[in-house]
């Protein structure tokens, strides 16, 4: 791929402004690689990322090329959570993945390195790889190391519930405040295996990263190191000419499925690669909700992380990585090896040298967590499009219950009455009007969840939502609920009280009422429609379900 500034008397104009930069003539004669950075002081996941940027510009200096490092925006979820800034994350996907495009587009780079570390950021990206189909790779900042407190090892999730035990009077302020001081001990993406760190995961699964891209931790060297193989590698795909729809193929993402289901990843991965097929050209056919239980099915769980487990990333990654998770994958067939990778590799060969070095962490295939994966989908008279469930973070007396709704409009209504001890064991706690069109934004109810399971109740409660959950969410908490309220679907005209039937082993959400009965109550339903303006305005007018990966509609 050809620079297109470097030779025709017609680019002397743009050749100029280069020289304005402080470009060579050799610097102009060289492949330009953009370095799509999301480094920001407000993202403890991204305070780092002019390091990692760096040093992969090193490494496209070493290979040849020049790079140049470009901005990226990035909402940290954790400091968003439980507010009205909530509503800004999942819309920020589309902006990352726009904001790409054009900067790529606009100035004829011929490769890219993406280099972001949590939630949205990641998808966003591979959005925008997809989309701008130029030579690209994606190198993540790294996961934080786990916090301490009490001799115990603690991450964010532990930090949500303990706000939960004090509101709940188990722990007081003083403790409080010694798990505030320890739960985040570096910068990094949050330590257990949330979204961010899950999304990092699939990316080596997708062949979109090089291995130890999702667990390598961000305190070690060896993270420099990958990235400045990041920059040489992506100088080699541009050789080689190997561009992101010839790595994201639909045998791909059957592949990050498959991982995704043994780690036990979060419940957003769903959404995210649904989002991201859409974009790389895969149809429903292809990648849908629809196909993930089936995968599920064959799938064994092989790793149960924070908040599912005791385990945390470092210790990932101590044990082999996603490397190894791969290998054991494809050595009984679950894998497809024959996918290319950034590493200019097929993934078989990518993965042939690695291997398990703890069975404790990642399970064998003879002796894994579950025979199933770690996620569900879940459908029936209350979600028609689907549900998702983390089943591996499930507390297993919960993965069939049926208890009396408590309906809340809102994610601020429902904590109120959770803090306020409103919530009984038994109950099943409904929030709606949190979902895409509804929220607007589609919030994350990790707030919610973790004051029920602070308060003593993960094994009793449960919680439903048209909106979403933190990877960092425990507990029998189904999301993702389509149709959602504002779209008109059964979630919205539920009523305290109604029965409501969860059977995760089977695979079914539903609400016992009559064909009848629900007819009715439609009858008389208006939806709630939250007043909003600026971008919360544009993306309701634009957005579709989560069920479709709650991207843009196209024109």
């Amino acid at each position: 791929m050809k620079n297109i500034f470097s030779e025709s008397l017609d680019m002397s104009s743009q050749r100029s402004l280069l020289r304005a930069l402080g470009w060579t003539d050799n610097e102009i004669q060289k492949p330009m690689v953009g370095i799509i950075c999301a480094q920001s002081e407000i993202i403890p996941g991204h305070m780092h990322l002019d390091m990692i940027a760096k040093a992969a510009a090193e490494g496209v200096i070493a290979a040849g090329g020049k790079p140049v490092i470009l901005p990226s925006i990035g909402v940290c979820d954790g400091i968003a959570m439980g507010h009205s800034g909530m509503r800004y994350s999942l819309p920020s996907r589309e902006i990352i993945a726009d904001s790409a495009e054009i900067l790529l587009r606009a100035h004829g780079f011929q490769a890219a390195v993406f280099i972001g570390n949590c939630d949205k950021i990641i998808p966003g990206m591979l959005m925008a790889a997809a989309r701008v189909n130029i030579p690209s790779i994606f190198v993540s900042g790294g996961p934080m190391l786990a916090g301490r407190v009490h001799g115990k090892k603690t991450s964010l999730s532990t930090m949500f519930e303990e706000v939960g035990a004090f509101n709940a009077g188990k722990i007081d302020s003083e403790e409080l405040k010694e798990f505030e001081c320890n739960a985040c001990p570096t910068c990094g993406s949050c330590s257990g295996m949330f979204t961010a760190n899950s999304l990092n995961c699939l990316c080596e699964a997708l062949g979109m990263a090089l291995p130890g891209n999702g667990t390598l931790p961000m305190v070690y060297s060896q993270r420099l190191a990958l990235a400045k193989n990041a920059g040489e590698a992506v100088m080699n795909l541009l050789k080689k000419d190997i561009r992101p729809s010839d790595i994201m193929t639909p045998a791909a993402f059957k592949n990050a499925e498959a991982v995704d289901m043994a780690i036990g990843a979060s419940t957003n991965t769903v959404l995210h690669l649904i989002a991201i097929a859409r974009e790389a050209g895969l149809t429903k056919e292809q990648i849908s909700i629809d196909s993930l239980n089936s995968i599920s099915e064959r799938t064994p769980n092989l790793c149960r992380l924070a908040p599912a487990g005791e385990h945390y990333i470092e210790e990932l990654h101590e044990a082999g990585g996603i490397s190894a998770v791969i290998k054991q994958l494809y050595d009984v067939g679950l894998i497809n090896g024959e996918v290319m990778t950034v590493s200019g590799k097929p993934l078989k060969e990518v993965v042939s040298s690695a291997r398990n070095r703890n069975t404790e962490i990642i399970r064998t295939v003879e002796n894994p967590y579950s025979k199933q994966g770690g996620l569900t989908i879940l459908k029936g008279n209350l979600a028609k499009e689907g549900c998702v469930v983390k089943k591996s973070a499930v507390d297993p007396k919960m993965l069939k219950h049926s208890g009396p709704a408590k309906c809340f409009n809102s994610e601020e209504e429902a904590m109120a009455a959770i803090s306020g001890g409103k919530i009984k064991a038994g109950d099943v706690v409904v929030i709606r009007y949190e979902g895409p069109l509804g929220g607007p934004g589609m919030r994350e109810m990790l707030t919610p969840t973790s004051a029920i399971v602070g308060a003593g109740l993960g094994d009793s409660v449960a919680l439903i939502t048209d909106g979403r959950f933190s990877g960092a969410t425990r507990g029998a908490a189904i999301g993702h609920v389509c149709p959602e309220a504002a779209a008109g679907g059964v979630i919205g005209i539920i009523q305290d009280g109604d029965e409501i039937e969860i059977d995760i082993p089977s695979c079914s959400l539903s609400v016992k009422l009559s064909d009848e009965e629900i007819a009715k109550r439609f009858a008389t339903f208006t939806p709630v429609v939250k007043p909003v303006n600026g971008y919360l305005a544009r993306y309701r007018a634009s957005v579709t379900s989560a069920s479709e990966g709650a991207i843009f509609k196209k024109s």
